[in-house]
C-alpha cells in the first residue's frame, strides 16, 4: 500500500476507469509517485476534471486523458493503435473499469455487458499491450476482480445470458473470468518479467451501486462499514508497486496480502478454456 516507499519516476501507467473512485486514487498514488500516468476513459470530461485535479494535487504534468470505450472492441484498437504510436513504454497496466448491476445490454460487439467490459474488453486491451510490457519489463498487469468471484460460474452454453440473466450474477462471472484471466496469463509470462495478479479491493463506497436503489440504500446503511475509495484502492497499488512483489504472479490479493480463491477460480481447465472462448470472440490468436 503508501506503506510502500516506491518510486515510479521514468515508469508508465495505464488505468481504466481512472475518473473515479478506486482508480482515480489509484491514479492519484501514482501520480505521486511520480509515473506518467495514462487515464483511460469512456466519459472524457469526467476523466479531464479528474486529471487536472491529481496534476494540481501532485505537481505531477505527465497525467493525461486518453479514450477508451471497453464496450466497443473498435474504440479498445484505436486506444492501443494511439498509445503504442505516443509512448516507447508501458510498466503497469491497471485494468480497473467496471460496471455493475447492469440492467441486461449488450456492448457494441453482442457481448453481454458485465462480461463483455469487465472481461472480454480487458483481455483484448492487454493482448493489444503486451509486446509493449514485454519489451518494458519488469512490468506488471494488475487485474481489478472482487470478492464476488466466489458466486461466480463460467456458464459456456449461455456466456451473453440471453437463456437467463441475473444482473448481480452477471456482476459476479464477470469477476470470476477476472480471476480465471489472471490464472492463464501468468502461466503463459512465465520467464518474461511481466506478471500478472488480481485483487478484490474491498467494499468501496463507489457509484457503481448507482444502477439499484436497494444497494444504494443499503450502502448508506452499511457505509460505516466500507472503505473510501483511498482504503479501497490501496491494493491496487500494492499490486502495481510493492517491490517485494517484484517476481510474485499468479495471485489474488485483498487487503494487500494473498486470500482465498473459490475452486472455480483455481481451475486450470475452465480458464484454458475460457481463454480460448474469449479468443474466438475477439477474433484473435493469442498464443
Amino acid at each position: 500500500s503508501s506503506l510502500s516507499a516506491a518510486r515510479l519516476e521514468g515508469k508508465v501507467a495505464i488505468i481504466t476507469g481512472a475518473n473515479t473512485g478506486i482508480g482515480k486514487e489509484t491514479a492519484r498514488d501514482l501520480a505521486r509517485r511520480g509515473a506518467r500516468v495514462i487515464v483511460a476513459c469512456r466519459d472524457i470530461a469526467k476523466a479531464e476534471a479528474a486529471a487536472s485535479e491529481i496534476r494540481a494535487e501532485t505537481g505531477n504534468q505527465q497525467v493525461t486523458v486518453r479514450k477508451l470505450d471497453l464496450a466497443d472492441t473498435k474504440s479498445i484498437r484505436e486506444f492501443a493503435g494511439k498509445f503504442l504510436a505516443e509512448e516507447k513504454e508501458l510498466h503497469i497496466l491497471i485494468n480497473n473499469a467496471g460496471v455493475m448491476l447492469c440492467p441486461y445490454s449488450k456492448t457494441a460487439d453482442g457481448f453481454e455487458m458485465h462480461l463483455g467490459v469487465n472481461h472480454l474488453g480487458h483481455f483484448l486491451l492487454t493482448f493489444l499491450l503486451l509486446e509493449r510490457l514485454k519489451q518494458s519489463a519488469p512490468s506488471r498487469i494488475v487485474n481489478v476482480s472482487s470478492l464476488a468471484h466466489h458466486a461466480g460460474r463460467i456458464r459456456f452454453h449461455d456466456l451473453h445470458g440471453e437463456k437467463r440473466y441475473n444482473r448481480g450474477l452477471a456482476y459476479c462471472h464477470s469477476k470470476l473470468a477476472n480471476v480465471l484471466f489472471t490464472r492463464e496469463l501468468a502461466r503463459r509470462l512465465q520467464g518474461t518479467k511481466v506478471t500478472a495478479n488480481a485483487l478484490h479491493p474491498g467494499s468501496v463506497q463507489s457509484e457503481l451501486v448507482r444502477h439499484s436503489f436497494l444497494m444504494m440504500r443499503l450502502w448508506k446503511i452499511f457505509s460505516f462499514f466500507l472503505k473510501t475509495p483511498w482504503e479501497g484502492a490501496q491494493t491496487s497499488i500494492y499490486c502495481a508497486v510493492a517491490e517485494e512483489l517484484e517476481s510474485v504472479t499468479g495471485q489474488y490479493f485483498s487487503d494487500c496480502q494473498p486470500a482465498y480463491v473459490s475452486p472455480w477460480g483455481r481451475d486450470d481447465e475452465t480458464a484454458k478454456k475460457l481463454w480460448s472462448v474469449s479468443c474466438e470472440l475477439l477474433g484473435i490468436q493469442w498464443d
